[in-house]
């Protein structure tokens, strides 16, 4: 497990969708546009010097990187409040679960119990259920 990947939400990057599937669709798709030589005529198709740039944007360095790392949205309540408090995920905070959490909650039903399961269990189980879901393919949106 790579705790760079632990948000302060509490899910794992590992096991989003975009990053288990999105990223490496875009890197095939690259890959084969390459070798298909769209890299010497991309300037002539319309818009698409924008298409190339944005594509390999995916590719490198990928769509998302972790929250601690910068990447997601910088606006999120609930990385602002985790970073002002100092805590390293929101489930070991004294107010969790807080009010920016019922958002999270509708969108990733999982959640709810994978803090839980980190606050009454600690990081090491909690890390275990993540490993073994990425192991499976799972992803956010799916059942766990």
């Amino acid at each position: 497990m790579n705790n760079k990947y632990i948000c302060y939400c509490g899910l794992y990057c590992e096991n989003c969708a975009v990053k288990v599937k999105i990223t490496p669709s875009a890197k095939n798709l690259h890959e084969e546009m390459v070798k298909a030589g769209f890299e010497d005529i991309i300037q002539y198709i319309p818009d698409g010097d924008k298409f190339w740039s944005f594509l390999k944007g995916m590719v490198d360095p990928g769509i998302c990187t972790s929250c601690k790392e910068g990447g997601g949205n910088p606006g999120c309540a609930v990385r602002i409040c985790a970073k002002e408090k100092d805590v390293e995920v929101c489930a070991l905070c004294e107010q969790y679960p807080c009010e920016k959490f019922p958002a999270f909650f509708d969108g990733y039903p999982v959640l709810k119990q994978d803090n839980l399961l980190l606050r009454e269990k600690g990081l090491e189980a909690w890390a275990k259920l993540q490993d073994e879901r990425r192991e499976r393919g799972f992803t956010y949106g799916e059942a766990s």
